[in-house]
């Protein structure tokens, strides 16, 4: 019996080193780019399941505060959804504040939590997509299950699932490479554990001394759409006004 508690006790202590482990994997990956803002100019294409594609010119700004990070995010074209505003605040150990602008409706609506896997402005990400840069290591269980190669680099590969069973994946699974901490690809899977999503970043940069993925890329590999976001201009460590991160600014464009 003691012989059978021994090895049940180190299989235990086996697994928790893993997870602590792919917890750190994961920190350094979220913490590797150190900066107090983020200014980013994109274009979105999304491609529909019969090929064709929408164009949208999109502006993004993002501060990293003490009670946490920031984000708002601007429609510029077309006309169709120019004027959008979307922000999120986020809640260290609660949940992020989010609201957005749509020009027709002339009102800031909030986005409850229950929304968050909902199509963001008919993209392929949703909303907590959307908000999932920022979403806190521990959120998740992670284990390390494996190492493979994306090319050409040595990354390792962690599985995620969520403390939280109301979230929209039942578990992700990310690519991270070994040398570099820079995430590379995430499989996302519904609630039944099929693949749902996959999300890919490439064409990485040096900006400001800092390794940048310029393009990143979401396809939904049941309903055969994608949406793909090319960053034209990004500036790191710019001066962001505190009041562009307010829902007045949402209503009025104005700080």
């Amino acid at each position: 019996m003691k012989r059978i508690a021994l090895i049940t006790l180190l299989a235990a202590n086996a697994a928790l080193l893993f997870s602590q482990n792919a917890d750190g994997i994961v920190r350094a990956s979220r913490d590797r780019i150190k900066s107090e803002s983020i200014s980013t100019r994109s274009r979105m294409v999304i491609t529909a399941k019969d090929g064709t594609t929408t164009e949208r010119l999109v502006d993004q700004y993002a501060v990293d505060s003490a009670a946490g990070t920031k984000t708002l995010i601007v429609f510029k074209k077309p006309a169709s959804v120019a004027g959008t505003r979307f922000l999120t605040i986020e809640n260290p150990g609660k949940t992020d504040d989010r609201w957005i602008f749509l020009p027709a409706l002339g009102k800031v609506r909030r986005i409850s939590s229950g929304e968050g896997s909902g199509s963001f402005m008919g993209s392929d990400f949703s909303y907590d997509d959307v908000s999932s840069a920022d979403r806190g290591v521990d959120e998740d269980t992670h284990t390390l299950l494996r190492e493979e190669t994306v090319d050409g680099k040595a990354c390792w590969v962690i599985e995620a699932k969520p403390k939280d069973p109301g979230y929209q994946y039942s578990r992700m699974v990310s690519w991270i490479e070994k040398d570099r901490s820079i995430g590379r690809k995430i499989e996302m899977f519904d609630k039944k554990g099929n693949l749902l999503k996959t999300l890919e970043l490439g064409n990485i940069e040096d900006i400001q001394g800092r390794l940048t993925p310029r393009t990143t890329r979401m396809v939904n590999v049941q309903t055969k759409t994608s949406t793909t976001i090319e960053v034209e201009i990004m500036k790191y460590d710019d001066v962001i006004p505190e009041g562009v991160f307010t829902t007045r600014y949402l209503e009025t464009g104005r700080p």
